[in-house]
């Protein structure tokens, strides 16, 4: 997970200038794309320049919005930027956890840390009070469901942390 930036408005993709980017915003973009941990946020259309419109400019993120559009930036489409000057983030997948010997819950689910595999079952976290808590479901068979608290331990609400980008 590792690029230049680009995002869609009103059905055009449309590249992010680097002005006032940084590491808070590519943990929101990291997050949101489930591809792990920020490693940085990089400039200058390191990934290449765009062709298509510059959607977002002066993009100032706290780093725990759930997506990129939640963040501070200027009217889409508003900038003073040529893409010289394209955003791009490098993510880190982090490595896959070994379940306990005893552990049930999240490991019995296929549930790992970092960047959705393929197959894996996606998880959310609902009703808390930021995007990072609340109430731990997983989707299966097209339908959200929540996880039962039997054995449920520390080391499996630190998978589940990971595994939606939150540490």
């Amino acid at each position: 997970c590792t690029g230049q930036l680009e995002v869609l408005y009103n059905g055009t993709w449309g590249t992010v200038c680097d002005d006032h980017w940084d590491l808070d915003g590519a943990r929101v973009v990291c997050r949101q794309l489930g591809c792990g941990m920020a490693l940085s946020a990089v400039g200058g259309a390191r990934y290449g320049q765009g062709v298509d419109p510059i959607w977002l400019d002066n993009v100032c993120c706290a780093g725990t919005e759930a997506t990129l559009s939640e963040c501070r930036a200027q009217p889409w489409g508003a900038h003073n930027c040529k893409h010289g000057e394209d955003a791009g983030v490098v993510c880190a997948v982090l490595p896959v956890m070994a379940c306990p010997a005893k552990s049930l819950t999240i490991c019995s689910l296929g549930l790992f840390a970092g960047a959705p595999a393929p197959g894996s079952t996606p998880i959310r976290l609902v009703n808390g009070s930021s995007f990072c808590s609340g109430r731990v479901e997983v989707l299966h068979n097209g339908k959200w469901g929540t996880v039962c608290h039997d054995n449920w331990s520390l080391m499996d609400a630190e998978v589940v942390c990971r595994e939606v980008g939150c540490g």
